[in-house]
């Protein structure tokens, strides 16, 4: 049977303190209103002293006062998941499953943490390991739906503050070196390609207009409209421009003809 001793006095307003002998603790309790049902809202914390009890009373009267509806059982993982479930409707499933991947390695870390202990120790920490696997790109997008996630339980008075946002991403990995080709290099395979009796309009073609190669294999004649004066594709996607030409072609809409133009040099 557990043995409690009571102390003489109670602390400001409806709290009281008093020791867990069995425990060797120290244990607090705080009424904080009442709920619709009529039942009455009682926290309770444990210290090691009285003063630190005291304390955590304080600041769970603090709480109270802001109107902040704190809990140790509303952890960082309920705040992802609340923030998925209510912040991101109206996006497509693709764009809500890569902002909740992006986070799960964070939920692996510091998902059982309460949100309202998470510090901007915990956080930091918490992206620099990360930053050891993956991309500086990816921690900055990482970093930006964890501030995003707690700014929507910060607005719906789970936390008082939101610390991830007192954290600046870091630099992730550094990776591989762009294997893209220069505005030389372009110009000059263009050259090299003008008279080449197979590959050259292949070469050309993907190269000016960006078009994906599994684009420019299925080309037919029927694909290009000649009477138009310039060359005209249809049928087909283009995804990027050519740094060389001096006009940027656009992205075609679908159904749309794609004007094809002249490279340098009469290309």
């Amino acid at each position: 049977m557990r043995h409690m001793t009571a102390t003489a006095r109670r602390g400001h307003g409806e709290c009281s303190v008093y020791r867990d002998a069995a425990n060797g603790t120290w244990v607090g309790a705080i009424s904080l209103g009442w709920r619709p049902d009529g039942s009455r809202i009682r926290r309770k914390v444990t210290g090691r002293t009285k003063t630190e009890v005291r304390e955590k009373l304080k600041k769970l009267q603090t709480e109270a006062d802001a109107g902040l509806k704190t809990s140790a059982s509303y952890t960082v993982t309920k705040a992802v998941d609340d923030w998925a479930a209510e912040a991101l409707e109206g996006l497509s499933d693709k764009t809500v499953r890569s902002h909740v991947d992006l986070l799960r390695p964070v939920a692996m870390l510091i998902g059982n943490v309460p949100l309202r202990d998470l510090t901007a120790h915990d956080v930091r920490r918490t992206l620099n390991k990360l930053a050891q696997t993956r991309s500086t790109r990816t921690m900055a997008s990482t970093h930006n739906v964890l501030v995003r996630a707690i700014r929507h339980a910060e607005a719906n008075d789970h936390v008082g503050r939101n610390v991830a946002s007192f954290v600046r991403p870091p630099q992730g990995k550094t990776g591989r070196p762009s294997r893209a080709m220069t505005a030389t290099e372009a110009a000059a395979l263009l050259v090299a390609a003008k008279d080449h009796p197979r590959l050259g309009a292949y070469v050309i073609l993907s190269l000016t207009t960006g078009i994906r190669t599994e684009e420019a294999r299925a080309l037919r004649w029927d694909h290009v409209d000649p009477p138009s004066g310039d060359p005209v594709i249809t049928g087909v996607g283009i995804r990027s421009m050519w740094p060389l030409l001096p006009t940027r072609p656009f992205c075609r809409l679908p159904g749309r003809p794609l004007l094809v133009h002249t490279g340098p040099a009469g290309l």
